[in-house]
């Protein structure tokens, strides 16, 4: 793996992870009974962005890791991986 296919890999697990964390524990503004003006009530009352940023940066780091690992280990190769046998190798 290169080191740019790594930082691919990280940001591609970085974002998932993000939309995984997003909506765990919100509570909207209709929960909450406050609703500002100008908002619909889905709207998160608070968001806490730097606590879920730090929670998905975590999270995609062990990701990341062991991805990384089973990648430059080669732990797992395209022939498990080919369950028609349809690939053709070296």
């Amino acid at each position: 793996m290169t080191l740019f296919s790594g930082f691919v890999l990280y940001a591609v697990l970085w974002f998932l992870t993000l939309f995984v964390v997003l909506p765990v524990r919100l509570t909207t503004q209709g929960e909450a009974g406050q609703i500002v003006p100008g908002t619909p009530e889905s709207a998160p009352h608070e968001p806490q962005m730097r606590r879920r940023l730090k929670i998905t940066t975590a999270i995609s780091l062990v990701l990341w890791v062991v991805i990384a690992s089973i990648i430059i280990f080669e732990m797992i190769g395209i022939e498990q991986m080919d369950f028609f046998r349809r690939a053709v190798y070296g």
